[in-house]
């Protein structure tokens, strides 16, 4: 069985050499968690690829919520999009509904269009889709889409693990819809990663957990650590 992947949430560069010395196997790179987490800028991004070796997955997100905003905000995303892969971002997080809670295909493939082919994470849209099967199946086959960030429940893994633990075997029956990599997280306790592994979950996804003084606080390497040991165990 292969290694768990640890995903560990990034603000800044200090953020980044601290989850990468506690063992963290890529970051989610953000900006305003108040927000959700929102696209970080350039400088910062370019910041983080010089202090760690281990993959950045950039977010793609203008605005609290999962719409993808009026055109002139989206324009913005997109010219923010093309600068980060200008500067070297290979990895990206994004993810829009439709005012009907379906896929906003539309903004998903135009994003993706100025990403030209990088991989990336459909993020946690999911779990306030209408229809989760239905937005697979919708995003089947879309280039780069290799992972979904999801509790299986908007309220967080504790309310999602059923859902989790039922997708993660249509994944292993090789459904259709279901080949991108589940990534667990969003209310991720350590308590949840036995059933999780048994279900078959290989990766795992830290924010808070990763800082246990808050988010006014840095990353800290032992609380990764605690993580990183738990999902080897």
């Amino acid at each position: 069985m292969s290694r768990p992947i640890l995903e560990v949430i990034a603000l800044d560069a200090a953020d980044a050499a601290a989850a990468e010395a506690g063992g963290a196997d890529r970051l989610e790179l953000v900006t305003d968690m108040a927000s959700d987490g929102l696209t970080p800028p350039r400088e910062v991004f370019a910041a983080v690829r010089a202090a760690v070796g281990i993959p950045v997955r950039v977010m793609l997100r203008a605005a609290d919520g999962f719409a993808a905003g009026d055109p002139r905000m989206f324009d913005a995303l997109c010219a923010d999009a093309a600068a980060l892969r200008a500067e070297g971002a290979e990895e990206f997080v994004l993810g829009f509904l439709a005012e009907d809670g379906g896929p906003d295909l539309a903004a998903v493939d135009a994003l993706t269009a100025v990403i030209d082919g990088c991989r990336w994470t459909f993020h946690r849209a999911i779990d306030r889709a209408a229809d989760r099967d239905g937005l697979r199946k919708r995003l089947d086959g879309r280039p780069g889409l290799d992972t979904y960030l999801t509790a299986g429940s908007a309220d967080g893994v504790a309310d999602g693990l059923p859902v989790l633990e039922a997708e993660a075997a249509r994944a292993a029956s090789g459904e259709p819809g279901y080949g991108p990599q589940i990534m667990a997280g969003g209310g991720l306790a350590l308590a949840h990663v036995p059933r999780l592994r048994t279900a078959g979950v290989t990766a795992f996804h830290i924010g808070g957990a990763a800082r246990p003084a808050g988010w006014s606080a840095p990353v800290s390497p032992p609380a990764v650590r605690t993580w990183r040991a738990a999902l080897d165990d």
